[in-house]
């Protein structure tokens, strides 16, 4: 019995002697957290001779994980736009037979009265189409194929067939010219509908080693201008 009892006294006399633990919340030598930012706060902006923020400046708006200001929610943004509304000193718009809402478009889709089975079916029916398909039917017109009509015998010189026996690009001289002039040439080429007339009156002329008309001063063989590449590729070359 002594002996629990000793045992009893020692194991309190080592409990009074252990060291006490200390309070994990309370910090490090400051009492609060948040007082310690404060301070920290006050001692960094009276190093640096700044004022600190009045409170006013202090944002109140909740903090997302990242430190980023959360969005309002849809509930909120109705809540202010509301606010506003009623606050703008306009009067609000009532409905009243004298103040009717606009108009709905029916057809908002954009589709024609043609595609809606349901106006078609109103307008026309399955016997009226069969008449109106008999009616055209009947003005039909068959055109039967006739013969190609010939040449008269005064053809004249084939610009296409020139076109295709050539091969040098416009502006390559190929014939000599004397006493050309551009000026000139342009002057002459006023006189022609088109560069294949002018072409075809050159060939027949003596084109293109002679220019008689003074429509090709630079010697291509190739009259106000005329180019026949357009003809090369219809054949594909």
């Amino acid at each position: 019995m002594m002996r629990h009892i000793f045992g009893g006294l020692a194991l309190m006399g080592l409990a009074a002697c252990a060291p006490a633990v200390p309070d994990s919340a309370a910090g490090v030598g400051f009492g609060d957290y948040d007082d310690y930012q404060r301070q920290q706060a006050a001692r960094e902006a009276a190093l640096n001779g700044e004022a600190l923020p009045a409170p006013a400046a202090v944002s109140s708006e909740p903090l997302s994980a990242t430190g980023a200001v959360q969005p309002a929610s849809e509930a909120e943004n109705l809540a202010a736009d509301t606010a506003a509304a009623l606050n703008s000193g306009e009067t609000p718009l009532e409905a009243s037979p004298s103040n009717p809402a606009p108009a709905v478009a029916l057809n908002a889709s954009g589709i024609s009265d043609e595609n809606n089975f349901e106006n078609v079916a109103a307008l026309r029916t399955i016997e009226g189409d069969k008449a109106r398909i008999d009616q055209n039917r009947a003005q039909y017109k068959l055109v039967e194929p006739t013969e190609l009509p010939s040449r008269s015998g005064n053809e004249g010189p084939n610009i296409v067939a020139f076109a295709l026996e050539t091969t040098h690009p416009v502006g390559t001289q190929l014939y000599k010219r004397f006493a050309a002039s551009q000026t000139r040439a342009d002057r002459n080429c006023a006189k022609y509908a088109s560069a294949d007339l002018a072409q075809a009156a050159f060939l027949a002329k003596g084109g293109p080693s002679r220019d008689r008309l003074g429509i090709d001063p630079d010697g291509d063989g190739y009259a106000c201008h005329w180019d026949p590449s357009a003809y090369r590729k219809a054949t594909g070359g």
